[in-house]
This record gives C-alpha cells, structure tokens and sequence, in this order.
C-alpha cells in the first residue's frame, strides 16, 4: 500500500511537545485577559455596570469562560492521566484487598477517575463481578462524583488551595467511613438477585504501551464526551449564580443559609438532593452563594448533596440495588454531610 495516500495525522499528533507547549501558553493568556474582557463587554452594553443587571451580566461574562476554560483544561490533562486508569484497571486494583486500607485506596482512586454518577450502575456491576466488597465500591462511587479532579480544580481556581483542600479531606473521610459502615452491616443480601447470582469475573487489565501522541488523543476524546455533556449544566449552573450574585440581597442569603440558623445545613442537603447536575455545574452557585454570605459548611454540605445524592442517582442505582440498602446509603451519606456541614459553620 502507498504510504502516501494513507492520512496524515494531525499536527499536534505529529508534534506533540510542541502542540502541548503553545497550548498551555495560549490557555494562560486567555485567561489572564478574562478579567478585562468581560468588563469591556458590560461596558459596551446599555447597562449600569453598577446595577443589578450589569452586576450579573459581569459575572456571567466572566465565570462562563472561565469555567469552561478550567474544565477544559482539566478534562485534558486527566484524560491523558486516565488512560492509566481504565475500569478494568481499577477493578484490578481493588479487588482482592481487605477493607479499611481498600476503603481508603477506592476513595483514592475516586479522585483521579473519569467516573460520574451516571456510570454508577456499569460500574457497580463490574466492580461486584471483580470481587470487590460492597463497602469499598461504596467508597469509590462516592468519591468518584464528589471528589473529582473537576470539582478540586474549579475550587482551587475560584476560591483558593486552602477551601481545595479541605472539600478534599472532607470528601474523602465521608467517602471512606460511608463505604466502611456500610461494609460492616453486610447488606449483600440487599443486592437485587440478577446483580448478586452474577458469576464473579478475575479483573484483568491490558497495560499497552501508549506514547505521547495517544495520551493527547485521549485528552482530545476526554474533552469531546465529558465537555461536551456537561456544558449545559455548566451555563445553567452560572447563569443562576449570576441571578444570585446580582439580585439576591445579601440579608436574605445570610439569614437563610447562614451561621446562626441551625436548620439551614439539613434544609441545605433537602434541597440539594432533587437536583441533577454535577460538580461543575453547582460550583459557580456555591460561589455566588457564599458572596451574599452564606455559611461554608452550608453550602459545602448543599455542594455534597448535589453531587452525591441525588435523587436520579438513586433512580439508576434502583436497577442494582433493593430498597433498603439504597436507604442505608442515602442514610449513611447524608449522616456524614449533615457533619460536615456541622462541623465548618462551628470552626469557622
């Protein structure tokens, strides 16, 4: 066959040191002019930019790029990482491991996974057929959603490596204690039939060789399905930040989500959990929140209900799951955000 007929790939495929260099320089200063656009924009407009529209509009015109920028990125780099870790490379790392250490390498591995609540079904299966006890895959399906490399970046980017840090920690330690409870009340029995009958399957892996030109081929596919299905919720999810930032007084915000009302963390979880969206959707609304002056650990434990409680989420796991074991999940979940919650509008 003519070589010179077959396609030729392209460039940055063909360079790819080069493709990654002028690409995170040309991400850099994008962003670094995000800031000035967006108020030259609102300049432009027919508006007050001290006004409640013009307050809004500036927010929506600076944090909707912004966020789509920092997910971009984000998605791309990790989806080069994650070639490294595929479903069946994480069923092979975790099945066959004692709980407690396994509890806490699936929350681990939650953090550096492509997984979403949508896979959680696909995965519970597989996951059962590998062999992995029940509390570990607990862990790792709420770590998976709630702990992303998504949702650490957007808050570092918004609000600091300290606020980072500590959503880390504390999903983390609801990730591993929800999964270990659970683990210990051994409800295998509450697994649907088909689910738990399942022949168990040895978790094997393929490791090839993948040069650098295919890990940015998978960050280019990472960018396309998971950029692609969440940017709606991402602009919904700003587009009402906005509406709070600029015409929700400050007043309201602190009263109803604030310190000093004790209710607001388990009315915080309630109203998170009938909605379906995903880190980077809810983050921008966690950070108009807190500009108007809502508690931390209040719209932390909103934040962690969202992601991981969701009430599709416990529609889709209802295929593999009988009732009361989705209610001892639900239950042991929202336990340890109620905590969280708790714990943050106490300290700080």
């Amino acid at each position: 066959m003519d070589s010179t007929n077959a396609p030729q790939k392209p460039w940055a495929l063909r360079h790819p040191i080069a493709f990654l260099a002028l690409a995170t320089l040309a991400w850099l200063g994008l962003y670094r002019a995000l800031v000035p656009v967006s108020e030259a924009l609102v300049a432009a407009l027919p508006v007050d930019r001290a006004s409640h529209l013009g307050s809004a509009l500036q927010f929506f015109l600076y944090d909707t790029p912004k966020v789509l920028m920092l997910l971009t990125g984000v998605v791309f780099a990790m989806g080069m990482v994650n070639s490294y870790f595929t479903p069946e490379r994480t069923r092979a790392l975790l099945a066959g491991r004692s709980e407690g250490a396994a509890n806490v390498m699936a929350a681990g591995l939650g953090i550096v996974t492509p997984f979403c609540s949508c896979s959680a079904v696909p995965l519970f299966i597989g996951f059962v057929q590998a062999g992995v006890p029940l509390g570990v895959t607990f862990s790792f399906l709420i770590s998976a959603p709630m702990v992303n490399e998504v949702a650490l970046t957007l808050l570092l980017g918004m609000f600091g490596w300290k606020v980072a840090l500590l959503y880390m920690g504390l999903g983390l330690s609801v990730a591993i204690v929800a999964g270990w409870t659970i683990g210990r009340l051994k409800m295998e029995a509450h697994l649907e039939d088909w689910v738990r009958d399942m022949p168990k399957a040895a978790a094997q892996f393929d490791d090839p060789e993948a040069t650098l030109a295919d890990r940015i081929q998978a960050g280019f596919s990472a960018v396309h399905e998971i950029v692609g299905k969440v940017w709606p919720y991402i602009v919904g999810g700003i587009a009402l930040g906005a509406a709070i930032h600029g015409y929700v007084p400050e007043d309201f915000m602190a009263a109803f989500m604030g310190k000093q009302a004790w209710w607001s963390v388990p009315l915080a979880v309630l109203m998170g959990i009938p909605m379906y969206t995903n880190a980077a959707g809810v983050i921008p609304i966690v950070q108009a929140l807190l500009a108007k002056g809502a508690a931390l650990g209040t719209v932390l434990a909103f934040m962690m209900s969202v992601i991981a409680l969701s009430l599709p989420e416990m529609i889709i796991l209802r295929k593999v799951l009988k009732v009361r074991l989705i209610a001892t999940f639900a239950a042991v979940v929202a336990t340890g955000i109620l905590l969280v919650g708790f714990v943050f509008n106490a300290v700080l």
